[in-house]
């Protein structure tokens, strides 16, 4: 009995001390994981920000990612003419070359029928010929009257580039890619021997319900305010300004009880984009009583 009593408690301190081990070695993995949630209107650089921290430290995007994105940068670039075309009927705009108007007819029948991540040659002729009518680029300068995404110019300014045959995204062209996000994308990363996990949740009204059980045991929440969006309107409600938006969503995420005690960081992004904004639209559009 005293030999049998003996080996069941020592399997039962070995049970003890392997318990223990463990559950220090889960604390000290909790107390080097550092959850980020990134949080903010839509189209406020969220995304952008999860692609820059995979690119400074994960090794950036591989050469077979890069071929697998050529598809966005091409569906972005022409998608981006046609709103612009699209907006020149609404705004009552003409072409400057009426022969453009047989281009933008093609550019529709073409969008619709290229093959995906290609790029025809005919189909380059004819977006760099649109994009460089006159008619074209004063609707391209009142891009705040509807809605239009923030890479337009940087890819059809580089159409001579980017349509060669053996184009692959570089990591800024993929920066620039725009695709709506839907649901949550979490992205892993190390620095300094702490192991982030970053989540990115829709920012569009619809999709902030879904926010929430990302909450609990967050370190920090990371919120993007887009200060170019200070002159442009809602996707989702045409009568909201994106920056009053933004600034209320704000105020209700620092006076949520959920986040009492968690870290909250304010990122003003697209500054590039304001300072050559804010030359040509006044701030009163957002802020009347601003001087």
């Amino acid at each position: 009995m005293g030999c049998t009593a003996s080996s069941g408690d020592k399997a039962a301190n070995d049970r003890s001390r392997m318990i223990d081990k463990n559950l220090r070695d889960e604390g000290e993995r909790a107390a080097r994981e550092v959850k980020l949630l990134l949080l903010g209107a839509g189209e406020s650089g969220k995304s952008t920000i999860v692609k820059q921290m995979k690119i400074i430290h994960q090794d950036g995007y591989s050469e077979e990612e890069c071929n697998q994105l050529r598809a966005v940068v091409y569906s972005n670039t022409t998608q981006s003419l046609m709103i612009i075309i699209r907006a020149m009927e609404r705004l009552d705009i003409d072409f400057a070359d009426a022969a453009r108007a047989d281009d933008a007819r093609q550019l529709f029948a073409l969008a619709s029928t290229a093959d995906e991540g290609e790029m025809s040659p005919e189909l380059a002729g004819i977006l760099k010929r649109l994009w460089g009518d006159g008619g074209v680029q004063i609707c391209f300068g009142r891009s705040r009257e509807y809605h239009l995404n923030d890479s337009a110019s940087y890819y059809l300014n580089d159409l001579d580039r980017i349509s060669v045959s053996n184009y692959v995204p570089n990591q800024q062209d993929i920066l620039r890619t725009r695709v709506k996000t839907t649901g949550i994308v979490e992205t892993h990363f190390t620095f300094k021997d702490l192991h982030f996990k970053m989540f990115d949740v829709g920012g569009q009204r619809s999709e902030r319900k879904k926010w929430i059980h990302c909450f609990e045991g967050v370190t920090a929440i990371i919120f993007c305010a887009s200060m170019s969006d200070y002159d442009l309107v809602l996707a989702e409600d045409e009568e909201m300004n994106r920056m009053h938006e933004s600034m209320k969503l704000f105020d209700s995420i620092c006076n949520n009880k959920w986040f009492e005690e968690t870290s909250i960081i304010l990122f003003l992004n697209k500054k590039d984009l304001f300072e050559e904004k804010v030359k040509k639209s006044p701030l009163t559009i957002c802020f009347p009583d601003y001087p």
